[in-house]
C-alpha cells in the first residue's frame, strides 16, 4: 500500500512496482481524463501535473510519485476560462488529446506568458510541442491559450 494524492484527495493504493501512474489513475481511481495513446511518452495524451510540472503518466511509475498529482478532472474553476477558450476558438475537434493539451496549457498559464503575441506564440508552440493533435492544426490551441492569458491580464487579444 502506498499513499497517492490526486486532485486534492489522498488515496491508499496497492500497485505492483512496474505499474504506471496512468494505469492507477484510469484503472484504480477511475479517472479517465488522461488517455493512453502511444504508451511511450511521445504523444502527450496522458499528461498530468505532479506538483505543477507536466509529466507523461504512461512513463511514470506510480510507486515513485511523491508529489501531488493533478489530472484534467482536477482543473475545475481555476481553468474554466481555458476550457471555454478551447471550445470557442477551435482548440479541439475529436477531443482525444484535449485533456493532455489542457493540463499542459494550465501549467503554461500558471508559469506566465510573454506580453506580446509573437513571443508568447513561440513559447506556447515550444511548450505544447510534446502534445500531439492530429485534428486541429494547433492554431486553435495556440489561440485559446493566448486568449486565456490575455483575458486573465484584463486585456483584449493583441496581435503584435
Amino acid at each position: 500500500m502506498a499513499g497517492l494524492k490526486v486532485n486534492g484527495r489522498a488515496h491508499e493504493i496497492s500497485a505492483p512496482p512496474g505499474m504506471t501512474l496512468l494505469a492507477v489513475l484510469r484503472g484504480t481511481l477511475n479517472l479517465k481524463g488522461a488517455k493512453e495513446a502511444c504508451g511511450r511518452g511521445e504523444c502527450g495524451s496522458c499528461t498530468v501535473l505532479i506538483d505543477g510540472v507536466p509529466v507523461m503518466a504512461c512513463l511514470t511509475l506510480a510507486a515513485r510519485v511523491r508529489g501531488e498529482v493533478t489530472t484534467v478532472e482536477g482543473l475545475t474553476e481555476e481553468f474554466e476560462d481555458l476550457r471555454e477558450a478551447f471550445a470557442d476558438l477551435g482548440g479541439f475537434q475529436c477531443g482525444f488529446c484535449t485533456s493532455g493539451q489542457l493540463v499542459r496549457a494550465a501549467a503554461l498559464l500558471r508559469a506566465g506568458l510573454p506580453a506580446t503575441r509573437a513571443e508568447a506564440e513561440r513559447v506556447i508552440r515550444y511548450e505544447m510541442s510534446g502534445n500531439i493533435c492530429r485534428c486541429t492544426g494547433y492554431n486553435g490551441i495556440v489561440d485559446a491559450i493566448w486568449a486565456t492569458a490575455e483575458k486573465r491580464r484584463g486585456r483584449q487579444m493583441v496581435d503584435a
